[in-house]
């Protein structure tokens, strides 16, 4: 499916900034998915290429947050595959059940995230008990939410961490990109395999992706905890209102 060079220039515009989001705060595909809507792909087609270029963004920002030192190998390998074994199987499951039910509950659930980003952890950076297990079970049921439906995973992930583990916002961002890319890659590899990913459109949105995902990484290491905590609240709420309206209007 040829879009043309102009459209395709576009797309990788978008991709570009839906990246930097993504590395901050999570909320990429608000802009993504649309675009790549906007631009005449059918919305399953839509779905599958937003997968098969979002995976080179979350790829990109957790190389570089493993670079600045942020990321712990044994926990983030097995949190690596959980998120991928549980995107995998709500991919799977995704087929056999009305996603749109989902939607009142995520706009229940993204609120509520925004609130707890706004609110100081008590206790903020002490480690949790069985941090490992806890780690694992968010990146289980994270994962297969992102396989099912998706909107707002980088951001319901970051306040997970936050909120169970008392993570920093900074350690909680890296450790969501982590599974974030499990999720999205484990998307890829179920969407390809089913031929709806537009290869033409997703291979060039992903360099826009890919340097996307480096800067905002950057921005979060050198901004530091601030930033993610606003940028969530505002993807968080972004999101509440797009669901919102589609919902009741």
């Amino acid at each position: 499916m040829d879009l043309g060079l102009a459209s395709t220039a576009a797309l990788v515009g978008v991709a570009l900034i839906a990246g930097g989001l993504d590395a901050i705060a999570g909320g990429g595909g608000l802009l993504t998915l649309p675009a790549l809507l906007s631009a005449g792909l059918p919305p399953h087609l839509a779905l599958g290429t937003n997968k098969g270029q979002s995976v080179f963004g979350s790829g990109a920002a957790t190389l570089r947050f493993a670079r600045a030192g942020h990321l712990a190998p044994r926990r983030s390998a097995v949190s690596f595959a959980a998120g991928f074994a549980g995107s995998l199987a709500g991919a799977v499951v995704v087929s056999q059940v009305d996603r749109s039910a989902l939607e009142p509950m995520l706009i229940v659930l993204l609120t509520a995230a925004a609130v707890l980003v706004l609110i100081p952890r008590p206790h903020a950076h002490t480690p949790a008990r069985r941090p490992l297990l806890i780690a694992v079970a968010i990146a289980i049921v994270i994962g297969f939410y992102d396989g099912f439906f998706g909107p707002g995973t980088g951001t319901l992930l970051i306040v997970g961490f936050l909120w169970l583990l008392g993570e920093s916002p900074v350690a909680a961002s890296a450790n969501a990109k982590v599974v974030n890319f499990a999720s999205n890659l484990a998307a890829v590899v179920w969407f390809g395999s089913q031929g709806l990913v537009v290869w033409s459109v997703s291979l060039p949105m992903a360099a826009g992706q890919f340097i996307g995902g480096l800067i905002g990484a950057h921005v979060v290491l050198t901004r530091g905890g601030n930033v993610v905590r606003v940028a969530a609240v505002a993807v968080a709420m972004a999101m509440v209102a797009k669901l919102a309206y589609g919902f009741f209007a």
